[in-house]
């Protein structure tokens, strides 16, 4: 049991009255504190992650898609993207450099997909292709403008040597 015990007086000294000894039970107090700690932590959330779904492809198809529906991203320095629709040799959609801001690549995504649904009736496929002057953080964001606008088919790809030149003839690599 705990106890505060008040320091008697000294033999010699004089004092007015003779006081008690002052005896304070504190394991009350002590079981209190426990069963608060206790009921805090138990009942604490802690944050969740937050996971992004990832399908992947099933099975052994070998079937591509055509350049008709391939839009190219190209992930370059200081926030900047590159986009063409098809190949990039000769694309059906010239280059053309943006960035991350919501009349940027978004914009982009969404103008292409519309021309894209409107000339084949089907849907498109994004690559994206960070180059190695890109930062993780472009990376995240452009997986992010894939769910924003909707797109449901997007790949991430190692960058071709064509598109490192149109990155580097537009300053962005």
């Amino acid at each position: 049991m705990a106890e505060l015990n008040q320091t008697p007086e000294k033999a010699g000294s004089k004092s007015r009255s003779k006081k008690a000894a002052l005896r304070v039970d504190l394991t009350a107090m002590v079981d209190l504190a426990f069963l608060l700690i206790t009921f805090f932590i138990l009942t604490t959330t802690l944050s969740k992650p937050h996971a992004m779904d990832v399908a992947m492809p099933v099975g052994d198809e070998q079937g591509g898609v055509p350049e008709s529906r391939t839009l190219t991203v190209c992930l370059g320095k200081d926030n900047k993207v590159m986009y063409y629709l098809g190949l990039a040799n000769k694309p059906l959609v010239a280059a053309k450099l943006t960035n991350f801001k919501r009349d940027g690549l978004r914009k982009a995504i969404v103008d292409i997909r519309e021309q894209v649904k409107k000339a084949t009736g089907k849907s498109m496929m994004v690559m994206i292709k960070p180059a190695d002057t890109s930062v993780y953080e472009n990376l995240v964001s452009a997986l992010d403008e894939m769910t924003i606008a909707g797109v449901q088919q997007y790949a991430i790809a190692d960058i071709a040597p064509k598109d490192v030149s149109l990155l580097k003839d537009r300053q962005a690599y």
